[in-house]
């Protein structure tokens, strides 16, 4: 038995190249200090005196930047190095992180939170760019599991050390936070300072170049995007609220809770897409979806740390079958010369749920209480399921047949 559990890991983790173990390493550096967002909204509540209202609007400027930062990292993908990219955003994140924790004004802060955010934004389609451009077709699903497990694995110490640090001064958060970003800045510089991330054909997969505000499908697929992010961004807006004042939580056990969340995904995801690579994978995005609002809607219906660790491990497969996968999807969908462009709409979504998530998020929370809006989180995961197993169809189909997309957006 051991030796077929050992068989399967190996399995699981075969195919992927030196650059791309490189790449997760970088991750990880940067990763490893991320503890800001989860403790965002406490610390503007509590030590800022800002509103839950007042909050969730400066969530929301997260948001907007974060979707400034995803186009540009996405159209500066396609026509440098995207690890340039990279790199670059490392820095703006870093130097906002630390000033932010200088500042009590609510101005300046807000405004240092965009500056982080657009940093912060860009780095995820260069990230996904560059992962289409290290590895073929039938190993990329692989690698974005790789990058998560390498970004959840450093997560796993981020929030857990920044719960101990919060209760003794918030501030330490964003010098941790900061110097990390700038340390991953340069571990990139020293790891990547001879090798080129520019568009590489693989063979048979080579496809005209699009225009991803022509493909229709995959619109309407980031529309799916779109509301898996509304639901995730409660974890760091109206989650920490609830376990708090409801389930009574301190900092630190808020942090463990999270760590839960990115000890599955490190022990679990790259052997669970390796279980159901045979599967349809529009049929396992869908199911995902509906793991991801069926978590959040459980929350009401229990109390204690066990139970709360439940919640969590549900939308944690969610999470873990629907994100390697949807991008491993894009990616196969978009040219060699258009996966910059297809990446950064993709985070572009999911940053559109950072601005419009936390403001329903706490708006629901305030006016009509948390079990609304979870059970709402529930009812958005059946919609997508069924919407889902639709447009996941299309989407397959279609990716390497659709043609006649404008070359110039």
């Amino acid at each position: 038995m051991i030796r077929s559990i050992i068989q399967t890991y190996r399995s699981a983790f075969s195919g992927l190249t030196k650059n791309a173990w490189i790449l997760g390493l970088c991750q990880f550096v940067n990763s490893s200090g991320m503890m800001v967002m989860f403790y965002l909204t406490l610390y503007m509540t509590q030590k800022l005196h800002f509103s839950i209202d007042g909050a969730g609007r400066v969530m929301g400027l997260y948001g907007a930047g974060s979707l400034v930062g995803a186009y540009i990292g996405g159209w500066l993908s396609d026509r440098i190095d995207s690890l340039h990219v990279q790199k670059a955003g490392l820095i703006v994140t870093g130097l906002s992180f630390i000033a932010m924790g200088q500042v009590d004004r609510h101005l300046p802060f807000a405004i240092l939170t965009m500056m982080a955010a657009i940093g912060n934004g860009s780095v995820f389609p260069a990230v996904n760019t560059s992962i289409a451009r290290i590895l073929p077709p039938e190993n990329r699903a692989k690698g974005y599991a790789l990058n998560r497990l390498a970004v959840n694995l450093g997560v796993s110490i981020g929030p857990v050390v920044g719960g101990y640090l919060a209760l003794h001064n918030y501030r330490s958060l964003f010098w941790a936070d900061g110097l990390t970003c700038l340390a991953a800045a340069g571990f990139y510089l020293i790891m990547f300072r001879h090798f080129s991330n520019k568009p590489v054909a693989h063979e048979n997969t080579e496809t005209p170049a699009r225009s991803p505000w022509r493909d229709f499908q995959y619109l309407a697929f980031l529309g799916l995007i779109f509301i898996t992010g509304i639901i995730f961004i409660q974890l760091f807006s109206t989650f920490p609220l609830y376990m708090k004042s409801v389930y009574g939580f301190l900092e630190n056990r808020i942090g463990q809770l999270m760590a839960i969340n990115t000890l599955l995904i490190v022990i679990v995801e790259m052997v669970l897409l390796e279980k159901v690579k045979h599967l349809r994978r529009e049929k396992v995005i869908a199911f995902a979806f509906l793991l991801l609002g069926l978590g959040f809607a459980l929350m009401p219906l229990g109390r204690g740390f066990l139970f709360a660790s439940f919640t969590v491990g549900v939308w944690t497969f969610g999470e873990m079958l629907s994100m390697p996968l949807a991008a491993a999807l894009i990616a196969d969908r978009a040219g060699e010369q258009s996966q910059g462009r297809y990446m950064g709409l993709f985070s572009l979504a999911f940053s559109s749920a950072l601005v419009v998530g936390p403001l329903v998020g706490t708006g629901v929370y305030r006016n009509w209480g948390p079990n609304i809006l979870w059970l709402g989180c529930g009812i958005l995961g059946l919609l997508m399921y069924l919407t889902g197993l639709r447009i996941g169809k299309k989407m397959t189909a279609g990716g390497a047949s659709a043609t006649a997309f404008d070359k110039s957006l």
